[in-house]
């Protein structure tokens, strides 16, 4: 790479971020657009990286990115609704002169995300940080399975259904589509398909024929959107086996005796 040895050099950091719903933008921190592999890196030159903090043990490296809020590129209220958690990140340099070549710097995902005024920043997590997180499973007396999952093993055909809202207040949806049971979508899973919250996801706190109690208000106007309702679980032994028949697949404990039974003794 002849550019990096030149007295005069025409470095350009670059980002590259695919968000979980398949949106991939470039951001770069020349002054001006930059096209690399077909996709075109919007100039950003308030895009700035802290230190780059990498090891050859098993902490995880991290970087905070930081820079100005863009409606063009990484808007705030996109970032306040979630659109960008866990988005894949790959932090390279190239010559701007000749964009094609790369020197890879970084990738991760995105953690933490902070706003203050029209400044954003954003933490960039490495792959070592996933070491972090437990190994082995707590004990709890619910089920740890999500419903539906490889270990549930519940079919979930039939128990998602399209629906349209047709009317929304604070965080209760009027669907044009009752629900099948007593509460059958409580614990389950809102994504929307439509408006502006498209590429979004809710949890769902309780259903009630027509309605459904989100765990929090949509982000942004819900009104006819088309969205996609999946039914849940309270995560209850007696629910899996008297609604799903599904006792064998039971990730729980809830006959575990607690540690009060380290100090019980005879005539307690």
């Amino acid at each position: 790479m002849s550019w990096l040895d030149g007295e005069l050099t025409s470095l350009a950091l670059c980002w590259r971020i695919d968000r979980r719903d398949g949106v991939t933008i470039g951001v770069t921190a020349h002054d001006r657009d930059l096209e690399i592999d077909g996709l075109v890196y919007r100039a950003a030159p308030g895009m700035t990286p802290s230190a780059i903090s990498r090891s050859a043990g098993l902490d995880a490296d991290s970087m905070d990115v930081t820079g100005a809020l863009t409606s063009a590129a990484i808007g705030e209220a996109d970032l306040l609704a979630g659109r960008w958690d866990g988005a894949r990140v790959a932090l390279f340099m190239t010559d701007w002169s000749g964009p094609g070549e790369k020197v890879p710097l970084g990738e991760g995902s995105i953690g933490a995300v902070e706003t203050r005024g029209d400044v954003l920043t954003a933490e960039l997590r490495g792959l070592a940080a996933a070491l972090e997180r437990p190994v082995v499973e707590e004990t709890s007396p619910e089920c740890r399975a999500m419903l539906g999952d490889r270990r549930c093993r519940v079919a979930m055909a039939g128990r998602r259904r399209f629906a349209r809202v047709t009317a929304a207040s604070e965080a209760v949806l009027t669907l044009d589509a009752a629900e099948p049971s007593a509460n059958a979508y409580g614990g389950g899973r809102l994504r929307w398909f439509g408006g502006a919250n498209s590429g979004l996801e809710d949890m769902i706190a309780r259903s009630e024929g027509a309605t459904v109690t989100l765990r929090r208000p949509p982000r942004f106007g819900a009104l006819g959107a088309l969205v996609e309702i999946e039914q849940g679980c309270d995560k209850r032994l007696a629910t899996c086996a008297a609604r799903f028949g599904n006792a064998a697949n039971f990730r729980g404990e809830p006959y575990l005796p607690g540690i009060d039974l380290l100090t019980r003794y005879p005539g307690a």
